[in-house]
C-alpha cells in the first residue's frame, strides 16, 4: 500500500468533523455577555497590536498606563479580523463592559467546550522547558492536536489568553502557571482546571515575598485545588518538600506520581550517561516498565525534567515513544538556554542565553553545566537574582563555590546585588585548578557589553549569560549574536 493510501486510510476522530475557526462573532458575544457588530470568524486572539496575524481578534485591554484601544487601528493594519472592546468603534467588533472580564469569560468558555486533556504546570525553576517538552511529546502523539500557552504566558492576563486560544478540536493543552506571592496559582489553577497539575521544583525564587522554602511549596501547591475529579499530581520526589506537597495533592483529592532518584520514585532515574552531542542518555523505571531515551538539552537539570515530562505525559495518558522522540529533538529556547555560535577572532564562541530568569537554584546548575562544557575558557556573565529580599547578599555571595567549581576564567557580575559575590571573588579564591577568578562589576548591561568587549571573545570560549530577566542582559546576547554564523 502506497503512502497516499496510508493517509486516505488515517483513522478519522470525531474532533476532525469539527470547524477550523476558533470563534465566531456569535460565540464570542455569547461567551461574554457583549454584542456582536458584524459577522465573522477568529482563528486567534492576541491583546499586543504589534504580535497581531492576519485572521486575530484584537482585545482591547485597559491596564493602569495603558489602553489597548489606542492600538485598534494598528492591530486591523496588521491583520485583526475583528476587535472585543468597550466602546463602539468602526469596523467588525464585540462591544463589552469590560474588556479584562470578557477575556477572561471567553477563557471559561474555551475551557467549557474543550475535550481536551489540560495539563497545569507551575515551579521555581524549569516550569516553561517542561511545558515547552510535554507540549512537543503530546503534539506527536496527537497529530497535531495539542495547545499550549506560548512563551511565559503564565500569568492573571497570560492564563486566560491563553486558554481563549485552544480550540475545540485540541485534544491536549498544557499550561503553565507562576506566581509572586501566595493565592495566584489559586487563581489560575481555577481558570485552568487541569487533569494533570505538574509542580517541576521548589527553589528560594520569590522568597522575599513568601518568606520561606516551605510558604513556597504551599503556593505552588495551590496548583492542585483546581485539578479536576480523579485528576493527578506530578511532583519531585528528590524535593526536601516532597511530604509537604504529597499531602497538599492527596487533601485535593489527587492521585499521586512522583519523579526522581529516589528509590521511592514512581517515575525513577536508573542511570544517565553524558551523550556525545551534550546531551544524556537516561535510563529510567515506571513499575516494571524501562524507558531509554536520549535528551539533547545538556544539564543534570534536564535529566530531573525529562523525568517529570515523562511522568506527566503518562499521567495525561500520551505516548512515552512520542515523549522520547521530543526530548531528543528539543533546542533551547531563548532566553532559556538558546546555544549561540558566535563568530569571533579564531574561529567560534559558544553563547549560551540564560537571560530570561535566575534563582539560585538554576544558577549553581547551568553554572554547574558551563564547569562541563569543553571550552579553551570560560566566562560567565552574570545577573542580579530578583525577590529575594533579606536573603539577597547570602544567596549572590554562595555563587563563589558554583563559579569555582565550573572552573570560570572570567566573571562579569551586573547589577548591585552582585556587590556581595564581588566582595566573596576579591579575596583571592582559587579554582579547583589552583587558578583565582578575575572577574569585572558593572551596574547594568551596557557596560557589561563593553567589558566583554574588552576581554575579548575567542575561538573556543563558552559564555554563560544568566540573570533575572529585569536585569537586561538579552541585550547582551542580541549584541553578540548578531554575529552568529
Amino acid at each position: 500500500m502506497n503512502a497516499v493510501a496510508h493517509v486516505l486510510r488515517w483513522p478519522v476522530e470525531p474532533a476532525d468533523r469539527l470547524r477550523h475557526a476558533l470563534w465566531t462573532s456569535a460565540e464570542i458575544a455569547a461567551a461574554t455577555g457583549g454584542t456582536a457588530h458584524g459577522e465573522f470568524q477568529v482563528s486567534g486572539v492576541e491583546m499586543d497590536s504589534r504580535d497581531v496575524r492576519s485572521g486575530d481578534l484584537f482585545i482591547a485591554l485597559k491596564g493602569e498606563a495603558m489602553d489597548g484601544h489606542r492600538f485598534i487601528d494598528k492591530a486591523f493594519v496588521n491583520g485583526a479580523i475583528a476587535a472585543l472592546v468597550d466602546r463602539p468603534i468602526e469596523g467588525p467588533h464585540v462591544l463589552v463592559e469590560d474588556t479584562t472580564a470578557a477575556l477572561a469569560a471567553l477563557a471559561r468558555a474555551a475551557r467549557e467546550r474543550a475535550r481536551a486533556r489540560i495539563i497545569g504546570v507551575t515551579g521555581s525553576v524549569g516550569k516553561t522547558g517542561v511545558k515547552e517538552a510535554i507540549f512537543a511529546a503530546l503534539e506527536r502523539c496527537s497529530r497535531g492536536a495539542a495547545h499550549r500557552s506560548i512563551r511565559s504566558y503564565n500569568n492573571h492576563v497570560g492564563v486566560p489568553l491563553s486558554l481563549s486560544r485552544m480550540a475545540s478540536r485540541s485534544q491536549f493543552g498544557v499550561f503553565e502557571m507562576g506566581m509572586n506571592h501566595a493565592g495566584e496559582i489559586s487563581g489560575l489553577t481555577a481558570q485552568v482546571r487541569p487533569h494533570v497539575a505538574v509542580i517541576t521544583t521548589i527553589a528560594p525564587a520569590h522568597i522575599e515575598n513568601l518568606g520561606s522554602m516551605e510558604a513556597i511549596a504551599d503556593a505552588k501547591a495551590e496548583i492542585f485545588e483546581g485539578l479536576e475529579k480523579g485528576g493527578t499530581a506530578v511532583i519531585p520526589a528528590d524535593s526536601p518538600h516532597f511530604a509537604q506537597l504529597r499531602a497538599a495533592a492527596i487533601k485535593a483529592g489527587a492521585k499521586v506520581i512522583s519523579f526522581g532518584r529516589s528509590d521511592k520514585a514512581d517515575m525513577r532515574l536508573l542511570d544517565a550517561i553524558p551523550d556525545a552531542n551534550g546531551g544524556s542518555l537516561v535510563t529510567a523505571a515506571m513499575g516494571d516498565q524501562r524507558l531509554c531515551y536520549t535528551v539533547a538539552e545538556p544539564g543534570e537539570h534536564w535529566v530531573a525534567n525529562s523525568l517529570c515530562v515523562m511522568a506527566a505525559v503518562h499521567a495525561a495518558g500520551g505516548d512515552l515513544g512520542a515523549a522520547g522522540l521530543a526530548l531528543a529533538g528539543m533546542g533551547g529556547l531563548k532566553g532559556r538556554g538558546a546555544r549561540l555560535r558566535v563568530a569571533v577572532p579564531g574561529g567560534h564562541a559558544l553563547m549560551v542565553d540564560e537571560s530570561y530568569n535566575a534563582n539560585p537554584a538554576s544558577m549553581r546548575a547551568t553554572l554547574a553545566q558551563l564547569g562541563q562544557t569543553p571550552a579553551t575558557r570560560r566566562i560567565a556573565v552574570l545577573g542580579a537574582m530578583k525577590e529575594l529580599g533579606d536573603f539577597a547578599p547570602s544567596f549572590h555571595a554562595q555563587l563563589s563555590g558554583p563559579l569555582l567549581d565550573a572552573n570560570v576564567d572570567y566573571a562579569v557580575l551586573v547589577g548591585e546585588e552582585m556587590t556581595a559575590l564581588a566582595r566573596e571573588l576579591g579575596k583571592g579564591l582559587a579554582n579547583t585548578l589552583g587558578k583565582p577568578l578575575h572577574f569585572a562589576q558593572c551596574e547594568n548591561a551596557g557596560e557589561a557589553i563593553a567589558a566583554l568587549e574588552e576581554f575579548g571573545l575567542a575561538g573556543g570560549d563558552a559564555v554563560l549569560v544568566k540573570g533575572s530577566n529585569s536585569v537586561g542582559l538579552s541585550r547582551l546576547v542580541a549584541h553578540f549574536g548578531a554575529r552568529e554564523g
